[in-house]
């Protein structure tokens, strides 16, 4: 091929390459290099080619051979550059600089874009490879081009500055090749030359950056302090080149001139450098000025942290034994050290292992054994071996301690550090003397140690007691120690010591600890015996500024010396707020010092704060249990804040550890404060007790501290107050000596008379103390003034003495303070009283008492008394009006206008007295207020008024004044009146028993007086207590010690002769009653009473007689219908009782009461007409008539299981109504509503918060005496257990039919008399119960040991036979299910059976033994029996079990299809008897199933099963459902009918039956 055809083939390549046709290109490539096989182009082209073919090998070794054949062509180099770039492999990225590097020496002669370009790329690369050499190569390389090609200097300038960024990086990255450093010296330098203007923001940043390029190079010393000092001298206040001179001097340790010229230059700059501060504290610590080194290196390294900072600083804080700082600051510069700075490591570990071992501690002893660990080659330095030991003893291991220091001095016997070490062990040991031989000897090794000296001298100071009898050897040596080591704070401490407590020279111990204190603020001791002499000599400003100088620099929970000195000063001046503040600090400090709980509480003591001192002296006592004033201060804020009670159990506690007179005297006024509240309420017994309690302790504290005029003023005030009690009440043991008697007696009982007079000569004591103290004459004429009302009765001579002597006392008090009310108002009442009469003078001293005081409420009441004792009654109106308005609760005030009002004859009169007993207990409003409600309860015409409806009902009158006259009668036990009416007004709250006493006392008083007529009426009171209390012989001795003359004592005998069984006698008693009776209505109630003697009698004539003759009378009454109405009930005369019913009917409106047994006495009627339907259907109406009756609602709720147990739920919700109307009622109540949940079968398993069970729980709760709750709640179990058994899992309530039946047994005992007989048939009923659930247990044995022990008891009880039979007979049945009985067992069931007549269920159960023994016919015939016997008792529920069990029995050989009518004749007419006495599901079921069984296909046969199917399960149970729906289903599908089974299964899908969707798919299966 000619060259022709090669350009072609070229060419052709080309246009290929061109057409992105890269293969075809290469097949012309290929042909040309068989033509000319070094062909550039054609070697270009498939270096092309095969790259965009990404076959980057072949298209390198191309490109190379194109390189090899003309290397300066650029094509084939520019080739590789674009090859290499692209393809991401790690050769070609080797490779790449390479040619980069080639195309710029191309490129320089030819394109310097180009060129730049390359070196730009070039540069890049060698900079991310971080080849800086190479980097500063190019760069130089860049730079000449330019300088070549003539750009202007700011060009250059830009690519130096440029250069100087990009090697800039080497520093940072440690990079230590010379070279390169030098490039960037050069490159910095060269840009210096070419800035303009010089000085400039831009210059200076350059040098800046110089500045720290050559800081990082050490090499570069010279160079650096010269451009440093170029910049300074350009740029004068900047610090930044004086900052890295500083820390220059600083890293090599350098002190000299110039070192420290640059310190000083730098802080004139920069005040708060932190360089310059840490260059002076440096140089400070190297001069051994140790304070201003610390100052300085901590201002310092505040500003610039730095580890050759820290080591300097922990240097100085040890010098001056800050050890516990020195040891922080270490671990701050080993936070801060290289790891390649080794040597200053181990520096700072030595540092810190000796500040933390002499800042001992256990807590520190173990840092310091992990920084002994942490230093190499410790264990080879003696020093620090030494450190180690002594780590050791602080953490108690004195034997360690002694084998470090054996080895120190094994190999070194005069080694100091390992004589010291063994002293220290030697004084743990308690070794003194061995101690002080290591000491001596250690000194004498280093006789300028300090610390040797102290220890030394501390060792002399704690020895024996020959030693601390002359302590100068131990001053010598302390002076010694302060002496070598100014900085050893302890050294001067001791010689505080030293001078105060030996010398007693203060001055200068106040000096010592004031140094000790100024070397370490730390030292607590120091301060604080510091602060504490400067108290002594009384410089409190010294002391001030001193606690305020730490307080101002201490942290939060630190110095507590300070915070609690300040706070106890504050508290002595009187400035609480500041002193809790600084006490709560110190207490932040130890919260568990309790000193400064106790300081503090005298702080919240003094401001007030009670609950808050109350809360920190228990704290206080908490801590020591042993501190009395703790107790003591807890009591006083308990006694000021009325707590006496609890004041009193403190009180206590610390007179049990020792006689502590303010401890006593405390006790005392708590115990005297608590009898006068209890007098408040008229309890003097209790405070009789309290009182001679007070007058111990008083009288202990007074034998104690017999100078002490209080006390004697408190046990006159303790013996004074008795004269509030009743006197029979008032006997108080008081000590023998206080009485005057023998001292060597124990105690002696005084009366109220000779109690008083030993408060009288308490007084007289007090005053013998302090003469001058008015309020003492004030309390000792009161004295006299009470011994004279007590004695009034006894001597007038006597009593005239008394009350001269107690005016002469007032007038004295008033003399030496006029100014005082009560004295002038004391002054008043004794001269208005009996024996003085000087009412001028009263009245005197009254008004005086109003103007001094005029808010005095006591003495306008008092004037007021006076204006009513003298028939004034406007101005007594007037003085009481005011006293009224000043104080709207003082009682007497209101008594007065009660007393007014009584006067006048006021309507308001017994609202006031009710008001009176509201305010307090007074005896005046008492006996008034029960007076006018005992009044108006004995008019029995004002009982529908509405004055009667307010005072009486609305306001609770009758309990109010029942308790306000209980309280009246404990302290006025001889006024008979007030007993009378007690005992009326208990009579009224049923309480029986305190009336009876209430009447029995007033009798006993009355008789010893000569008021007959009272005595006569207390007599017939107390004979209806004792009737009430059923003591009817009493009744009769009592009754017969009265005249007889009043009707209701007659009619009270009468009734107590009828009551004790002596009916002729009550008879007699009656018409002498009926002799006396003045009205109608008297005599209508004597008639029945007669009546009724005479039906207990058996004369039924006699008394419907009677009865008939009470209804004639004008005024019938109630009682004699609602009698002759029973007795028609009783003798089953419906038409007497219908008669009866309907003129009782006919009396209109009625009480609540009277409206009940109306209802009961209907309802009875109904149920003996057979009618019973209407039983509850008359209660409902009753009910709905009167709602508000809880009664009513009782009695439907009871009515309804029994008559019409259908609606038992309804039945349950009337007795949860009666329960919330009344809780008296809803007692009974719950117990009906209970039996109606069991009437309806509802148990936890259907509703677990309303059910049976928790019905009975809460009745058995509220009822425990009642036999019917325990067994309903026997019953309630019982049906838990059967639905357990019927839903196939485990009864829970096993066992508790036995324990409920003993419980039964108990409770019955208990029962009146007139309700023996239905409890006697209640034990009965348990007993069949609890013999039924062992039998559904399976527990027979059980049951027929239980019966034979009841018979053990009751060998001739039928109903228990019966229960024995029963089990017998069921043991034989589940022995051999095809056991036949003998006809003897038959016969001996029967006559079983037969001697309980009246129990429907035994007949039931007899007809159910033939029935499985097929006697079906002998099982009509019971059945039939057990129908009379339900008709003849009127037992509607029996009577429709027993016709459904009639039924049930005939329709089992009905279905078994046994030939005849005479079983489908029975089923209908037992159905539709029960239909004629009610709805019955279950008849109709039965019905239905007889119609399936004779006519299965009959039309009819499906509308009686559907009538059953398709109704609400609340209208039918669902058992009958499910079985009508089985026989319905059966029905269908004989039909074939499928679209009724559609529906019918459709209706059991939506009711959830699912055993009928199973029969269902069950009869599919069969009949395919």
């Amino acid at each position: 091929m000619s060259n022709k055809e090669v350009k072609a083939a070229l060419k052709s390549a080309r246009e290929a390459i061109k057409n992105k046709e890269f293969k075809e290109a290469l097949k012309h490539c290929k042909a040309v290099l068989k033509l000319e096989k070094n062909n550039y182009n054609a070697w270009v082209f498939i270096g092309l080619a095969a790259s965009e073919l990404e076959q980057p090998d072949q298209a390198q070794t191309a490109y190379k051979k194109a390189v090899e054949l003309e290397p300066e062509q650029l094509l084939a180099w520019q080739g590789l550059a674009n090859l290499y770039e692209k393809t991401d492999q790690w050769d070609f990225k080797v490779e790449l600089p390479n040619i980069y590097q080639r195309l710029v020496e191309l490129y320089a002669s030819s394109d310097k874009t180009k060129c730049y370009e390359m070196i730009k790329k070039l540069s890049d690369i060698y900079q991310s490879d971080k080849e800086y050499v190479k980097l500063a190569k190019v760069w130089q390389q860049l730079i000449q081009l330019k300088e070549e090609d003539g750009v202007d200097k700011k060009e250059l300038l830009q690519l130096w500055q440029q250069m100087t960024q990009l090697l800039s990086d080497c520093l940072k990255e440690g990079e230590q090749d010379v070279e390169t450093q030098q490039h960037l010296i050069t490159s910095f330098e060269r840009a210096m030359v070419l800035m303009d203007p010089v000085p400039g923001e831009e210059h200076k940043k350059v040098s800046s950056d110089y500045v720290k390029c050559l800081s990082k190079l050490p090499q570069e010393e010279t160079k650096m302090k010269e451009a440093c000092e170029s910049m300074m001298s350009h740029y004068p206040r900047e610090s930044y080149p004086l900052e890295v001179l500083c820390s220059h001097y600083l890293t090599k340790g350098e002190q000299s001139e110039d070192a420290i010229s640059c310190f000083s230059r730098l802080l004139d700059l920069d005040p708060n450098s932190g360089l310059g501060h840490i260059g002076l504290g440096t140089k400070a610590l190297q001069e051994g000025r140790y304070k201003d080194a610390i100052k300085d290196l901590a201002q310092g390294l505040k500003k610039k942290s730095s580890s050759t900072g820290w080591y300097s600083l922990a240097e100085a804080q040890l010098k001056t034994h800050r050890y516990s700082d020195c040891a922080l600051s270490c671990s701050q510069g080993l936070t801060l050290c290289d790891s390649e700075n080794q040597e200053l490591r181990v520096k700072l570990l030595r540092l810190k292992l000796e500040a933390l071992v002499r800042s001992e501690g256990e807590k520190a002893a173990d840092q310091a054994l992990e920084t002994f660990a942490q230093i190499p080659g410790a264990g080879k330095d003696p020093a620090l071996v030494a450190l180690k030991g002594r780590a050791y003893l602080h953490k108690g291991q004195v034997d360690q301690a002694l084998k470090d220091s054996s080895e120190l001095l094994a190999s070194d016997p005069d080694l100091a550090h390992g004589l010291v070490l063994r002293g220290l062990a030697h004084i743990a040991q308690g070794k003194q003397q061995q101690a002080e031989e290591s000491f001596l000897k250690a000194v004498s090794q280093s006789p300028d140690c300090g610390e040797y000296f102290f220890l030394l001298g501390k060792l002399y100071w704690d020895m024996g007691e020959e030693t601390r009898k002359d302590r100068t050897k131990a001053q010598t040596h302390f002076l010694k120690a302060a002496k070598l080591d100014p900085n050893l704070g302890c050294a001067f401490r001791y010689l505080g010591h030293y001078y105060r407590e030996v010398a007693r020279d203060l001055g200068r111990a106040r000096g010592c600890y004031k140094k000790a204190f100024e070397l370490d603020n730390d030292d607590a001791e120091s301060g604080a015996a510091s602060v504490d002499l400067c108290m002594e000599q009384n410089d409190m400003d010294t002391a001030l500024a001193t606690l305020q100088s730490v307080i101002e620099k201490a942290t939060p929970g630190s110095a507590k010396w300070a915070w609690m000195r300040r706070g106890l000063y504050h508290l002595k001046v009187g400035e609480h707020q500041k002193a809790t503040a600084d006490l709560q600090a110190a207490l932040r400090a130890d919260p568990e010092d309790w000193v400064c709980w106790e300081c503090l509480g005298e702080a919240y003591l003094n401001r007030r704060s009670f609950t808050a001192a109350l809360k920190a002296f228990g704290k206080a006592h908490q801590l020591q249990p042993s501190s009395i004033y703790s107790v003591y201060q807890a009591a006083a804020i308990k006694q000021t804040l009325g707590k006496f009670k609890e004041a009193v159990a403190e009180y206590l506690q610390i007179t049990a550890q020792q006689d502590y007179v303010p401890a006593l005297k405390g006790l005392g006024e708590c115990q005297l404060s608590l009898a006068k509240s209890l007098m408040e309420d008229c309890r003097d017994g209790g405070a009789i007790d309290l009182i001679q309690q007070a007058i111990h302790n008083l009288f202990k504290a007074v034998t104690l501290r017999p100078d002490l005029s209080c006390l004697w003023k408190l046990l006159g005030d303790a013996c004074t107050v008795v004269s509030r009690v009743s006197p029979n009440r008032a006997q108080v043991q008081v000590p023998a000596q206080l009485a005057g008697l023998d001292p060597n007696t124990q105690s002696h009982t005084l009366n109220q008379v000779q109690i008083l007079k030993v408060g009288e000569r308490c007084y007289a004591r007090a005053l013998k103390l302090m003469p001058n103290v008015s309020s003492l004459w004030y309390d000792l004429g009161l004295n006299y003034y009470h011994q004279s009302s007590l004695t009034c009765t006894t001597e007038d001579n006597e009593n005239s003495l008394l009350l001269e002597k107690a005016q002469q006392c007032l007038k004295k008090a008033i003399m030496m303070e006029s100014e005082n009310y009560s004295y002038w108002n004391a002054l008043g009442v004794i001269s208005m009283s009996k024996g003085v009469e000087n009412y001028a003078l009263a009245q005197h001293c009254f008004i005086k008492s109003t103007q001094v005081e005029p808010n005095n409420v006591v003495a306008w009441t008092n004037l007021g008394t006076l204006y009513l004792k003298k028939d004034n009654i406007e101005l007594a109106h007037e003085a009481f009006k005011i006293a009224q308005s000043l104080e709207p609760l003082y009682v007497n005030c209101w008594i007065g206008q009660a007393l007014i009002a009584e006067r006048v004859g006021s309507y308001d009169t017994m609202d006031l007295f009710r008001h009176t007993t509201e305010l307090s207990t007074h005896t005046e409003g008492v006996k008034g207020y029960a007076y006018w409600v005992c009044s108006t309860l004995l008019d029995k015409n004002n009982r529908d008024s509405e004055l009667y409806r307010y005072n009486i009902v609305q306001m609770n009158a009758i309990s109010a004044a029942q308790v306000a006259l209980s309280k009246y009668t404990e302290r006025i036990q001889s006024d008979p009146v007030a007993f009378i009416m007690l005992g009326y007004l208990n009579e009224h709250l049923k309480l029986k028993r305190q009336a009876l006493q209430a009447y029995q006392r007033a009798v006993e008083l009355l008789q010893s007086m000569s008021s007959t007529e009272e005595l006569a009426f207390a007599l017939g009171s107390y004979g209806r207590a004792l009737c009430t209390s059923g003591q009817w012989e009493e009744a009769v001795h009592v009754y017969n010690s009265t005249p007889l003359q009043e009707l209701s004592d007659l009619a009270g005998l009468a009734l107590a002769y009828c009551r004790a069984g002596l009916l002729s006698e009550s008879t007699n008693a009656y018409e002498r009653a009926l002799a006396v009776a003045s009205s109608e209505k008297e005599k209508a109630y004597i008639l029945t009473a007669l009546a009724l003697l005479q039906h207990r009698q058996g004369n039924v004539d006699s008394a419907k007689t009677l009865l008939f003759k009470c209804s004639m009378l004008k005024e019938p009454i109630s009682e004699s219908l609602l009698c002759l109405c029973a007795l028609g009930l009783v003798h089953s005369d419906a038409t007497l009782t219908a008669a009866a019913l309907s003129e009782l009917l006919k009396q209109g409106s009625v009480s609540s009461n009277v409206t009940e047994q109306r209802c009961l006495l209907t309802c009875a009627l109904l149920a003996l007409q057979g009618n019973y339907s209407a039983v509850q259907r008359e209660a409902s109406r009753a009910v709905h008539s009167n709602p508000g009756n809880p009664s009513l609602w009782a009695l439907l709720s009871r009515l309804v299981p029994r008559y019409h147990p259908k609606k038992a739920n309804g039945g349950a919700m009337a007795g949860q109504v009666a329960c919330l109307f009344s809780m008296t009622q809803g007692k009974r109540a719950l117990l009906y509503s209970g039996v109606n949940q069991l009437a309806n079968g509802r148990h936890s398993g259907e509703d677990s918060h309303r059910n049976a069970l928790k019905t009975m729980q809460r009745a058995v709760l509220l009822c425990p005496d009642d036999p019917a709750t325990w067994a309903g709640l026997m019953a309630a179990c019982h049906t838990e257990n059967t639905s357990c058994y019927l839903s196939g899992s485990a009864p829970h309530r096993l066992g508790l039919a036995q324990t409920l039946m003993s419980v039964v047994s108990e409770k019955v005992r208990s029962v009146e008399d007139i309700e023996r007989p239905l409890a006697q048939a209640l034990e009965g009923w348990v007993l069949q119960q609890a013999v039924t659930g062992l039998m559904l247990g399976g527990q027979l044995e059980q049951a027929e040991a239980l019966c034979s022990q009841v018979l053990a008891v009751s060998p001739e009880h039928p109903a228990v036979m019966l229960s024995l039979r029963q089990v017998q007979c069921q043991r034989l049945l589940v022995a051999d299910a095809g056991t036949v009985l003998p006809d003897s067992v038959l016969e001996q069931l029967n006559s079983t059976v037969m001697a309980n007549p009246t129990n429907v269920g035994a007949w039931h159960w007899l007809a159910e033994v033939y029935r499985s023994q097929g006697l079906l016919v002998q099982a009509v015939m019971v059945y039939r029996q057990s129908l009379q016997l339900t008709s003849q008792l009127g037992l509607h529920s029996s009577q429709v079990a027993s016709l459904l069990r009639l039924a049930l029995l005939a329709l089992g050989p009905s279905m078994a299809g046994i030939p005849g009518n005479d079983w489908a004749n029975l089923i209908l007419e037992a159905t539709t008897e029960v239909l004629k006495l009610g709805s019955s599901p279950m008849a109709l079921l039965f019905q239905a199933l007889l119609q399936y069984v004779t006519k299965m296909a009959a039309r009819e046969t499906r509308r009686l099963l559907e009538r059953l199917v398709y109704v609400s399960p609340q209208d039918f149970p669902v058992t009958v459902m499910q079985v009508a729906s089985w026989y319905l289903l059966r029905h269908l599908f004989a039909k074939n009918d499928q679209e009724l089974m559609n529906v019918l299964l459709e209706h059991a899908k939506m009711n959830g039956d699912q055993r009928l969707l199973e029969f269902h798919l069950l009869l599919a299966s069969t009949s395919s």
